[in-house]
């Protein structure tokens, strides 16, 4: 097949240009497909494999993750000084140094240890992966770019969380433990990736220049938290965080506590997300990276709310009307996710000085990693109140980046 009939196909699917850059693609589904092998069974590893209760298990991981959240702002000057190459690389080797050092914690002290030294290593990467992104992607392709590392992301975490799922449904604590090898496995095969790419030297090249020109006077993060526009940004992004911790903490709980609805219920629904994100990402990239971002994370955000609307009136809907409107609620969410992610990523970039991009990608991450702390208390908070509250929420804060969204495009 030639490269003009290549050519073509790849614009219709969206995808960037991964010639020379397998190393980087095969690096982000193996992280991916490491995290959702151990993501969902953390608590039960601990609770099978050291005797300790879920209740004291729980709060060892809750105080590691809380611990963890500076890793940020102490990764961004990192990436400024190293490179994200370097950086993200790091982050998976301590990755695979903490999980195997799950096989050997069996006191609560150590489970605090091996979850921060894994909590840490996972925020340096995905605080880092932007800056591979600025690495490898070709003129006018970042959209694409952030889209195949979305899309990489969905299918690594769905993989690893089916087989983590067998293994687990093998029984006993030598399948849990051979669980946790493949995981830290998955890392160092991650990190040796991540060495043995070379991204293409002459941008390597013109963004050091910029750094020697630039970083001793820029002023560290005094200058990011000046830049009004970007902590807009910021606090933009605090919306989509919001909405997309539904997935791991509202959507299961209110479909069985607030609904009275079966737990399969909820599991098809997450399916259907992993399965549409993935096979919809880069198309819906390519067909829309001709618009301004601003205006496809608004459109985005007008998705989200009446997602989370629909998601809020089958709380009063008739029995025979729930599980369609549940679908129909999923299938917006999917899409205003599909068309949010790799945008946001792209503005997180084009509005980052390049002198101190590390510095301002970490505290755009400031936004996961503050969002995700304080989600799971307040959208439960709210789910006690009513069965509709926390969507009711969510619905109004999507409303509320529009205003936010529009006026980062009158200040472009």
């Amino acid at each position: 097949m030639t490269t003009a009939t290549l050519t073509p196909l790849r614009d219709r699917l969206g995808l960037p240009d991964t010639s020379g850059r397998t190393g980087l693609v095969g690096a982000h589904l193996i992280d991916s497909l490491g995290t959702g092998l151990i993501l969902a069974f953390t608590l039960v590893y601990f609770a099978r494999t050291t005797g300790l209760s879920v209740t004291a298990i729980g709060a060892a991981v809750t105080a590691a993750r809380l611990l963890a959240l500076p890793t940020a702002i102490g990764v961004g000057p990192l990436i400024d000084r190293y490179g994200a190459k370097v950086v993200a690389a790091g982050g998976n080797a301590l990755s695979a140094l903490a999980f195997g050092g799950f096989l050997f914690a069996q006191q609560l002290w150590q489970i605090v240890l091996v979850c921060l030294l894994a909590q840490i290593g996972h925020v340096a990467y995905w605080t880092s992966s932007t800056g591979l992104v600025v690495l490898a992607a070709a003129e006018g392709e970042r959209t694409r770019w952030f889209a195949l590392v979305q899309t990489l992301r969905n299918t690594g975490l769905g993989l690893g969380g089916a087989l983590g799922a067998v293994l687990v449904a093998g029984g006993g604590t030598g399948s849990l433990r051979l669980l946790v090898v493949l995981n830290a496995v998955s890392y160092v095969v991650a990190t040796a990736l991540l060495a043995a790419w070379r991204p293409e030297p002459a941008p390597v090249r013109a963004e050091a220049r910029v750094k020697e020109a630039g970083v001793k006077e820029a002023g560290g993060y005094r200058a990011v938290l000046r830049d009004r526009r970007y902590l807009l940004l910021v606090a933009v992004n605090l919306t989509f965080v919001f909405g997309s911790m539904i997935l791991s903490m509202l959507l299961a709980v209110y479909l069985t506590e607030g609904l009275h609805r079966e737990a399969w219920v909820a599991g098809s629904l997450l399916v259907l997300n992993g399965v549409q994100v993935v096979l919809t990402g880069n198309v819906v990239a390519g067909r829309l990276e001709r618009f301004r971002p601003t205006r496809v994370l608004a459109a985005a955000s007008l998705l989200n709310a009446l997602a989370f609307g629909a998601f809020a009136l089958v709380a009063a809907a008739p029995g025979w009307a729930v599980l369609a409107g549940l679908y129909a609620a999923m299938f917006l969410y999917n899409i205003a996710e599909t068309m949010a992610t790799p945008f946001r990523e792209e503005l997180s970039v084009s509005l980052a000085d390049p002198a101190l991009r590390g510095r301002y990608l970490a505290v755009y991450q400031l936004s996961w990693n503050v969002g995700q702390a304080v989600a799971p208390a307040l959208l439960t908070l709210l789910l006690g109140r009513g069965a509709a509250w926390p969507w009711l929420f969510l619905l109004v804060l999507s409303l509320a980046a529009v205003p936010g969204l529009l006026r980062l495009e009158r200040d472009r």
